[in-house]
């Protein structure tokens, strides 16, 4: 501390004697003159103060409501991800549904599909053959196995017709903790 207040001592003097010729000059102008370089000092500073110190922070102010829109838009997606997140992490604890609920929830979702669907169970594993479905009716049935029936994904071959149609055709396995060995269907 003491040596910050030494430096600080020897640089006032120092400021003092090489402002000593500008303070020399300024009193060798007339009053008028002197009142010109005054107040064009003064507009100087005043432009750099504005220009370091209040610009930037009325630019940060004014970017403030976009950027608290953009970030609670973020907050409000990061929490429902943690309860989505969070929902996922009870249904894994929680008890898996017998293989009679996951083979009636797996006809129910297949007969969403109609003609375009057939579910074939084998084991511990489903699959869905596929003959030109719509996407809509995929997801739909995708998002009901995985809530009704608790089972995922494992395995797709899946293929879009060369008519570029949007439908999908080929087969898609899923697998989960209700489906035990058994017979097939």
């Amino acid at each position: 501390m003491k040596r910050a207040q030494k430096n600080k001592n020897t640089a006032l003097p120092a400021l003092a004697q090489a402002l000593t010729p500008l303070r020399q000059t300024l009193a060798d102008l007339q009053p008028r003159e002197r009142r010109a370089v005054t107040l064009a000092l003064w507009v100087v500073g005043l432009g750099l103060l504005w220009w370091i110190a209040i610009a930037p922070a009325w630019s940060t102010l004014s970017q403030a409501p976009e950027r608290q829109a953009r970030l609670d838009a973020q907050l409000s997606q990061m929490r429902g991800m943690a309860a989505s997140a969070q929902a996922l992490r009870g249904e894994s604890n929680a008890q898996p549904p017998s293989r009679d609920t996951v083979l009636r929830a797996l006809d129910q979702a297949t007969s969403g599909l109609g003609a375009s669907g057939q579910i074939a169970v084998q084991g511990e594993r489903a699959t869905l053959t596929l003959n030109n479905a719509t996407p809509e009716a995929l997801a739909q049935w995708l998002q009901q196995v995985r809530i009704n029936a608790r089972l995922v994904p494992v395995e797709a071959k899946l293929d879009r017709p060369a008519s570029g149609a949007p439908a999908w055709s080929g087969t898609l396995m899923v697998s989960g903790p209700g489906l035990s060995d058994g017979a097939s269907r």
